[in-house]
C-alpha cells in the first residue's frame, strides 16, 4: 500500500512554502521578544536569548532586524494588531457625550499601560527610543501619532458640533489628556486608575467647555 502523504509517480514534490515558514519564524521571534522583556527585563533581553526561545538561529533575526529594540518594536505593533483584529479597539467613540467618550477609551489606556503584556514592553520602547533617535522617530510615527489622531479627530468633531471652544487647539487638548496620565505612568508618582482618568477628562473639559 502506497504511503498516502507521498507524490504520486511522475509529479515533482513540492517545494516548502518559503514565505509561510519565513511568517512562522518571524511571527515566533516576535512572540518570543514579547515574551523575554516580561520575563527579564529590557536590560537583560539578547538577541540570542530571543533566538533561542523562538527557535531560529541568530543570523535569522539579524536578517530581519538591526537590533532587539527594532524587534521589539515590531512585535509592540504585532500586538496592537492582533488587539484591533479581535475586535478589543474598534475605534474612537462618538456617541455625542464627548466626557463619556473619552472616559471611556482613557480608562481603557490605564487598563492597557497596567498589563504585564503590553507595560513592559513600552517601557522598554520608551528608554531605548530615548537615546535612539531613528528608533524613537519610528516609535513615535507608527505607535503614537496614530492613537493621537484619534483623540484629535474626536475633539474636532465636537468642536464642530459647538459642544468644545471653537478656539480649542485639538492637539493642545490632547496632550493635556495623555501627558498626566503618561507621566504618571512612566515615573511612577501615583497610582494609575479609573477614576484618576476621569479627572483628567473633566478637567480638560471644564477648560475647554463653550
Amino acid at each position: 500500500m502506497s504511503d498516502a502523504n507521498s507524490t504520486p509517480p511522475g509529479q515533482v514534490p513540492k517545494a516548502p512554502d518559503a514565505t509561510r515558514r519565513s511568517e512562522r519564524s518571524r511571527r515566533a521571534i516576535l512572540d518570543a521578544a514579547l515574551a523575554l522583556v516580561g520575563e527579564v527585563g529590557y536590560n537583560k533581553l539578547t538577541v540570542e536569548a530571543i533566538a533561542a526561545r523562538a527557535g531560529v538561529g541568530k543570523q535569522t533575526i539579524y536578517r530581519w532586524w538591526p537590533s532587539k529594540a527594532a524587534v521589539l518594536l515590531d512585535a509592540s505593533l504585532a500586538l496592537a494588531g492582533d488587539a484591533a483584529a479581535q475586535g478589543e479597539w474598534t475605534g474612537f467613540p462618538d456617541t455625542g457625550d464627548l466626557a463619556a467618550d473619552l472616559k471611556l477609551v482613557l480608562r481603557a489606556t490605564v487598563d492597557e499601560l497596567t498589563d504585564p503584556a503590553y507595560e513592559a514592553p513600552a517601557r522598554a520602547l520608551t528608554a531605548a527610543g530615548a537615546t535612539d533617535p531613528e528608533l524613537g522617530a519610528r516609535f513615535t510615527e507608527q505607535l503614537l501619532m496614530p492613537q493621537l489622531a484619534l483623540y484629535e479627530e474626536r475633539l474636532r468633531s465636537a468642536r464642530e458640533a459647538g459642544r468644545i471652544d471653537p478656539d480649542t487647539d485639538v492637539r493642545l487638548a490632547v496632550e493635556m489628556l495623555l501627558g498626566p496620565l503618561t507621566h504618571r505612568w512612566l515615573l511612577r508618582t501615583g497610582p494609575l486608575s479609573h477614576a484618576y482618568a476621569d479627572a483628567l477628562v473633566d478637567r480638560v473639559l471644564r477648560g475647554i467647555a463653550t
